[in-house]
């Protein structure tokens, strides 16, 4: 079968390799990128399309009458229009659990940048502040610590439950609102209100769907304690961003640490960007070398299943 990859860069922009993939399948082309006006003219001799975050809509799908499969190299899959893809009997196929460490460690990221502002130091110490403050300690900002702090997640799947060993690592009070909840002996599941107004920091670790869609707007951030921190690496598109501007403008809550937003890349002038007390990444929570490496192996063996007629992590 013929394989095209349509943007290969963003899971190997150049530190992984596809040789594995070559010997086994054979015909596969792949693409670091691939724009809209390109799609077409690439995939229209592919059987199985590998893409990452590249659109195929009802009205690509309809241009690809040789396309059986497409395998998304990534959990989420938004881009892909499921339901036509349903119509025309072409399976798909995701990739989930390859780099919970990866994301949980960068939340952990995030909330530390906000609760002991390391860079912010750094940088005073490079501009010389501590020689001129003559002091053998300073801080320019509160430094908060986490024992005894609660955490609540919003969604306890891998990467929520990992978020909460962490936690609990750092004798945080464990607390998860979930719709599948299987409590443990560090955490408990209560109720999204609860959640919202009793957690110190809350990370968000759901999917995003048309009913969570920005859930996090002014009546939830209303509810939340003016010292808490909102941590987000699933979605942009949880949050409603206009109301966490005006909520950080206004210290309503303390910080917000963002390892994704609604509009990617982020223009210059985000007005998320220009607050101190809100960090942003460019969603590379997930990006990790081993994160990615076992994204790939994944990746392969969902291709293999397809080819051998027992297709694996179909979300259709």
């Amino acid at each position: 079968m013929k394989i095209v990859v349509l943007d290969g860069g963003t899971l190997n922009p150049g530190d992984l390799s596809w040789r594995s993939m070559k010997r086994r399948f054979g015909e596969i082309t792949t693409f670091d990128q691939s724009p809209a006006e390109k799609i077409i003219e690439r995939a229209k001799n592919a059987q199985i399309l590998v893409v990452n975050k590249v659109i195929i809509n009802s009205s690509i799908i309809d241009q690809l009458p040789k396309l059986k499969y497409i395998a998304v190299s990534a959990t989420g899959y938004n881009n892909v229009d499921v339901a036509a893809c349903k119509q025309r009997g072409i399976l798909v196929s995701n990739i989930s659990n390859y780099g919970s460490n990866a994301v949980a460690q960068h939340a952990f990221a995030l909330l530390l940048g906000l609760t002991n502002r390391v860079e912010q130091h750094h940088q005073a110490i490079k501009e010389g502040e501590w020689k001129r403050r003559n002091v053998f300690s300073f801080w320019n900002n509160s430094i908060t610590d986490l024992a005894n702090k609660t955490i609540g997640i919003i969604g306890w799947g891998h990467i929520g439950q990992k978020v909460g060993r962490i936690a609990h690592g750092f004798e945080m009070n464990v607390i998860y609102h979930s719709s599948s909840q299987h409590n443990t002996s560090y955490a408990k599941a209560v109720t999204m209100s609860e959640l919202i107004s009793t957690s110190d920091v809350i990370s968000l670790n759901t999917h995003l769907s048309d009913k969570n869609e920005a859930m996090v707007d002014k009546h939830f951030l209303k509810q939340m304690k003016p010292t808490a921190f909102l941590i987000n690496t699933s979605r942009g598109g949880l949050i409603h961003e206009p109301d966490l501007v005006y909520a950080l403008q206004h210290e309503k809550i303390a910080g917000a640490g963002l390892d994704v937003l609604s509009v990617e890349p982020a223009p210059r002038d985000h007005p998320l960007l220009q607050l101190d007390n809100c960090i942003v990444t460019p969603h590379n929570a997930w990006a990790s070398l081993a994160a990615r490496q076992n994204l790939m192996a994944i990746l392969e063996e969902n291709i293999q299943s397809f080819m051998d007629g027992h297709p694996q992590n179909l979300i259709n």
